[in-house]
C-alpha cells in the first residue's frame, strides 16, 4: 500500500526559496574591520543568488553536476555560492584555506573543480598554486586584494560584482533528484590523502532541519548568530542552510577571527548565539579576562570540533554564557550528538554539569553503537568503552573515488554492514548520552590498561597556571607506553612539574598509575587546520629529540 502524499524533492534551492521569501527581512552581516559591517537581507542574498547561477552558467559554462570550488572567509558571497552552486544542480566544493598548499592542489585536481570562487584576501595562498590546479579554468575574485598576484595566470579571471551585474535576479531552479550531489568537503588528511564527503540535497535538508530542533540549536528569527566555524569546515556545521529555514540572523567575521575583533563583534552587534572550536573560545576567554566588554547578549555557544575544557565551561559559564557541547565530524554533516541534559535533571547541579560534559545525546536520525576491539558488540551502560559507530540519513556511507571512479570504503572506515567507524572510542549512557575518552590512535595503552589523553588534559587545563595542555603516547620499555604531557602555561606563570603531578592526583582525581613521568614546556600546541591538537606532530618532535623532556 502507498501512501497519498506528495513526493516533492528535498532541495537546497527550496531552502533558499523560503528564506529570502518568508524571511527575507533577515540579514547576513559580515564585518568588515572598520566603520559599519556590510549588512545584506536575505531577500537580497536569494535575488543576487539567483545572478550567480547565471553568471555560473553563460558565462562560465558551469553544467551539469560540475565542481565550483569556494577558497573563502565567512561572509555574504560565500553564503550566495552556498545556495547558487547546488541549486543550480552543480556541487559546491568549499576547500580548506588552512590545509598545506600541497594537499590543496591535491584535492582540487581530485575533485575536478573547473573554477574557483576566492576572497581577494586569499590570492597570496591561491596565486602560487595555480599552475599546479589542472582542471581549473575560471578564477572569480570577491572582495579586496591584490588583484596583480593573478597576472599572467593561465585562467581566466573575472570580478564577482562585475560578473553578476545586470544578470536576472530569478532563477527557474531545476528539479533535481534530491539524493544527488549538492557539496562536498574533504577530511583534513591527518593520515594518507584527504577524503572526499559528497552531501546530497536530502542529507542537507534533513541536517538542516535537525539543527533547527529545540533540543538542538532551536534558534529562532529572533536570534543573531555569529558563525564563527568556517565555512569549509564541514558547511560551518550546517548554520547557513539552517539559517534560511528559519529566519535566524547570520553575523560573519569574514578574515577577522582573532580574539580583540570577535569579542569587538560581541560587543557591537549582540549576538546571541555563536558556534566555534574550543581554541577559539580559549583565545576569546583570555582577551575577555585582559580586556573585559560587555558579552551579555551571547547566552548560548555551541562547541564541537574537539573536547571543551571543564574549567573552560565553568569560566563562561561565570560570563553567562551557557556552552553546549556538540559532536560531530565531516562523515556526520557533522551533527552526531548535542549535549541538552534532560528535563528531570535539576538546573545548576552537579548531575546537570556532567551532563553537558558528554558529547551528547543521539537525534532520532542518528544510530549508533560501540564495538570491542574483537568487533563484539558493547552494552550502553556508560562503563563500557568501545569505538563509536553510527549511520543515519546524513552520515557518509562510502568516500568520493575522484571523477569517474567509484566511491571507495575502506574497511578501517566502514564496517562489513555500512556502518561508519568514527575513530572515536567511549561510553554511551543508558538515556543515549556519549561520552568520548580519546581517539581511538591517541589512547596511551599501557600494561595493558588504557589511559585518556582528553582526562588527563581536561585535569590539567583546570590547573591556574596552565593556558593549554595536551597529551600524548611515547614508548616506554616497561609499560609499552607512557604518557607525556605537554604544557603551555599562562603569561606570567611558573610552576613546578611535580605540582601539576600532584595536582591531578589531588584535584583532578586521576590514579596514581596514570599519571606521567614525562613533562614538557612548551609554547603553544600544534593544531590541525580545523583547530584540533595536532597530536602527531607532538609524537614527532618527541621522537626526534626536539622537546625538552624532563622525567620525574
Amino acid at each position: 500500500m502507498l501512501s497519498t502524499m506528495q513526493d516533492v524533492p528535498l532541495l537546497i534551492s527550496r531552502i533558499l526559496t523560503h528564506g529570502s521569501v518568508i524571511h527575507g527581512t533577515s540579514q547576513v552581516i559580515t564585518w568588515t574591520g572598520e566603520g559599519e559591517p556590510e549588512r545584506r537581507s536575505y531577500a537580497e542574498i536569494g535575488a543576487r543568488t539567483a545572478q550567480l547561477a547565471h553568471a555560473l552558467r553563460e558565462d562560465l559554462g558551469v553544467d551539469g553536476d560540475e565542481r565550483v570550488a569556494t577558497l573563502m572567509w565567512n561572509n555574504s558571497e560565500h553564503v550566495e555560492a552556498y545556495f547558487a552552486i547546488p541549486s543550480m544542480g552543480a556541487v559546491l566544493h568549499t576547500l580548506n584555506l588552512r590545509l598545506p598548499p600541497e594537499q590543496l592542489a591535491w584535492i582540487v585536481n581530485h575533485a575536478a573543480d573547473r573554477v574557483i570562487i576566492a576572497n581577494g584576501s586569499l590570492l597570496p595562498l591561491l596565486a602560487p598554486l595555480l599552475p599546479h590546479l589542472k582542471p581549473v579554468e575560471h578564477v572569480v575574485v570577491a572582495g579586496p586584494g591584490d588583484r596583480s598576484l593573478l597576472a599572467g595566470a593561465s585562467v581566466q579571471v573575472h570580478e564577482y560584482e562585475d560578473l553578476i551585474a545586470g544578470k536576472p535576479t530569478t532563477y527557474d531552479w531545476p528539479e533535481l533528484d534530491e539524493r544527488t550531489a549538492a557539496a562536498m568537503c574533504y577530511t583534513s588528511g591527518t593520515t594518507g590523502d584527504p577524503k572526499g564527503v559528497v552531501y546530497s540535497h536530502r542529507s542537507i535538508y534533513l541536517h538542516s532541519m535537525q539543527i533547527n530542533m529545540a533540543q538542538s540549536m532551536g534558534l529562532t528569527d529572533e536570534d543573531l548568530s555569529l558563525v564563527v566555524v568556517p565555512q569549509f569546515h564541514v558547511n560551518a556545521w550546517g548554520v547557513p542552510h539552517a539559517t534560511f529555514m528559519t529566519g535566524v540572523n547570520m553575523l560573519m567575521p569574514d578574515r577577522f577571527l582573532q580574539p580583540g575583533p570577535l569579542a569587538e563583534m560581541i560587543e557591537t552587534q549582540k549576538p546571541t548565539h555563536a558556534a566555534a572550536v574550543p581554541t577559539i573560545w580559549q583565545g576569546l576567554l583570555a582577551e575577555l579576562n585582559a580586556r573585559p566588554r560587555d558579552v551579555s547578549s551571547l547566552t548560548q555557544v555551541t562547541i564541537g570540533g574537539s573536547a571543551c575544557p571543564p574549567a573552560l565551561m565553568q569560566a563562561f559559564d561565570k560570563l553567562g554564557m551557557r556552552v553546549c557541547h556538540a559532536w560531530g565530524m565531516t562523515e556526520t554533516s557533522p551533527l552526531g550528538t548535542i549535549a541538552r541534559p534532560p528535563a528531570h535533571v535539576e538546573a545548576g547541579s552537579d548531575v546537570e554539569f556532567a551532563y553537558r560534559l558528554t558529547q551528547g545525546r543521539f537525534p532520532a536520525s542518528v544510530e549508533a553503537r560501540l564495538t570491542g576491539p574483537g568487533g563484539e558488540r558493547l552494552p550502553w551502560d556508560g562503563e563500557s568503552a568501545g569505538e563509536l559507530e553510527v549511520r543515519g540519513p546524513w552520515i557518509a556511507g562510502a568516500y568520493y573515488g575522484g571523477q569517474g571512479a567509484e566511491p571507495t570504503r575502506p574497511d578501517d572506515k566502514f564496517s562489513e554492514d555500512g556502518w561508519l567507524k568514527t575513530g572515536d572510542v567511549g561510553t554511551i549512557s543508558p538515556d543515549g548520552f556519549l561520552t568520548l575518552t580519546d581517539r581511538a590512535k591517541d589512547v596511551i595503552k599501557s600494561g595493558g590498561e588504557w589511559i585518556s589523553s582528553v582526562e588527563l588534559e581536561n585535569a590539567l587545563m583546570a590547573h591556574p597556571d596552565v593556558a593549554e595542555a595536551a597529551v600524548v603516547a611515547v614508548p616506554d620499555e616497561k609499560w609499552g607506553e607512557r604518557p607525556l604531557a605537554t604544557v603551555v602555561l599562562k603569561e606570567g606563570a611558573t610552576t613546578e612539574f611535580a605540582a601539576l603531578r600532584s595536582f591531578l592526583a589531588d584535584e583532578g582525581g586521576i590514579a596514581k598509575w596514570q599519571l606521567p613521568e614525562r613533562w614538557t614546556i612548551i609554547e603553544s600546541v600544534p593544531k590541525t587546520s580545523v583547530g584540533k591538537f595536532d597530536k602527531k606532530v607532538l609524537r614527532r618532535q618527541y621522537a626526534e629529540g626536539a622537546l625538552d623532556v624532563t622525567q620525574i
